[in-house]
């Protein structure tokens, strides 16, 4: 390995991330750095451009701008208010009763989303004022918001799932989007634990016990969501269609019910599709780009060498992993999920492997950590948007957000040292 242009590579992405560049350009730009310090200019152009386009030659990538484009639906479409009203029938009348709901909302509707930032944004909306009006810190309204959101990137279907199978090497997506409902449950109700104790300790209000009437009304006006779930889930882990086509699949159900609530008009279609196309457009440049990064890093023989000096330090498992789980926490502070699971998996994903990891197993540990990245400055995306919505600084967040934040740190260490909360229900469906 030639610890120059290693230096270079390092080196020139924190500069280009510290002068505020775009991720994906300061990606880009650091590979092509490398490059050139490897090889002659025209042919590190070439070959950096050849790396970005044939990357994105992927049926199993065409899935994201289709999911994107459900959840701009689903964001527009009046989901979020019957998701929310279904959560208040469901869990209000326990202590800390709008806390929970925040959280449950946010569980299902990232979920049907697949976007964390969409759950925050659609949830926290609502749920802020609602919980404010009732006497909740508007701080821990917000913290509760911004943790419950990550939730939906493992309970599927999850786009950075699909981006880690690409990543791995063809890992199941639908094993994959298995994998992740006890894991992302754990981190629901883990949450909805320090919530509670700290709504009780607050003495903060909780809602009324609603009559099964009101129950069943709410429960069917938010039934036609919910059954998406199972019919994307289902085809996929049926073998009816691939994830993929269930993504388009998606699209046409969000739409159909959509205009059935007469929450959108054709004249709203124009406006949701130029998002999904800004949106789309940011995360598979991000794609392109990492993914040339991560040959450029294995055109450096890097992954290797990290493997050689990671095992150099210790050959046990439990002390691998600690220093794996380390590392990702670390790197979600810094990168974007995209960028940093296209990255990571090829670098640690070999290691985990030669320990005797199930690939899906060490698949959902990774995405849980950077999960909690996306809560943390400076760059978590979702503790921006969350804060964003509150109309809070961010320094006034972390005080309420310290507890959520170490009960996700205690569910990642239980799914990191005990497999079957991953596997169970992958190896239930012979996935």
């Amino acid at each position: 390995m030639n610890y120059t242009e290693v230096l270079i590579l390092t080196l020139s992405f924190l500069v280009l991330l510290s002068i505020r560049v775009p991720v994906a350009y300061a990606i880009g730009l650091s590979g092509l750095f490398t490059l050139i310090v490897a090889m002659p200019f025209m042919p590190s152009v070439t070959t950096l451009a050849q790396r970005m386009a044939t990357s994105l030659d992927s049926f199993t990538l065409s899935a994201i701008p289709f999911f994107i484009l459900a959840g701009q639906i689903m964001n527009r479409g009046g989901i979020a208010v019957r998701l929310i009203n279904f959560a208040k029938a469901i869990v209000g009348p326990l202590p800390g009763g709008l806390a929970f709901v925040n959280i449950f909302a946010c569980m299902l509707f990232g979920a049907i989303s697949g976007s964390a930032v969409a759950a925050a944004s659609a949830i926290g909306g609502f749920m802020n004022p609602m919980m404010e009006k009732e006497g909740y810190d508007k701080s821990f309204s917000a913290a509760v918001n911004i943790t419950s959101s990550t939730t939906g990137l493992l309970i599927p279907p999850s786009n950075v799932l699909i981006i880690y199978s690409l990543a791995s090497g063809g890992v199941s997506i639908a094993a994959l989007f298995v994998a992740g409902y006890v894991p992302g449950l754990l981190i629901g109700f883990a949450l909805m634990l320090v919530a509670g104790i700290y709504s009780v300790i607050k003495k903060y209000p909780t809602e009324k016990l609603v009559s099964l009437k009101v129950f069943l009304k709410r429960f069917l006006d938010a039934l036609p969501s919910l059954l998406l779930l199972v019919v994307v889930i289902g085809g996929i882990v049926a073998g009816i269609f691939t994830a993929t086509e269930a993504s388009a699949i998606a699209v046409i159900y969000t739409f159909i019910l959509a205009l059935v609530y007469k929450e959108i008009s054709l004249k709203s279609i124009a406006p949701i599709l130029l998002e999904t196309i800004k949106t789309s457009s940011i995360v598979l440049l991000l794609i392109a780009t990492s993914i040339a990064m991560s040959w450029v890093m294995s055109y450096e023989n890097i992954p290797q060498e990290i493997s050689n000096a990671l095992l150099s330090i210790s050959d046990n498992p439990i002390i691998i992993l600690i220093l794996i789980n380390l590392i990702l926490l670390f790197v979600g502070v810094f990168m974007d999920m995209t960028p940093a699971v296209l990255i990571f998996t090829p670098i640690f994903l070999p290691i985990v492997t030669d320990l005797g990891m199930n690939p899906i197993h060490f698949g959902i540990v990774m995405i849980l950590n950077l999960c909690i990245g996306l809560c943390t400055p400076p760059v978590g995306s979702v503790l921006f948007v969350g804060c964003s919505v509150a109309e809070l600084s961010i320094q006034k967040v972390i005080r309420p957000l310290m507890p959520l934040f170490l009960i996700m740190i205690l569910v990642l260490v239980l799914i990191t040292y005990i497999p079957e909360l991953s596997l169970w229900l992958p190896r239930l469906f012979d996935l």
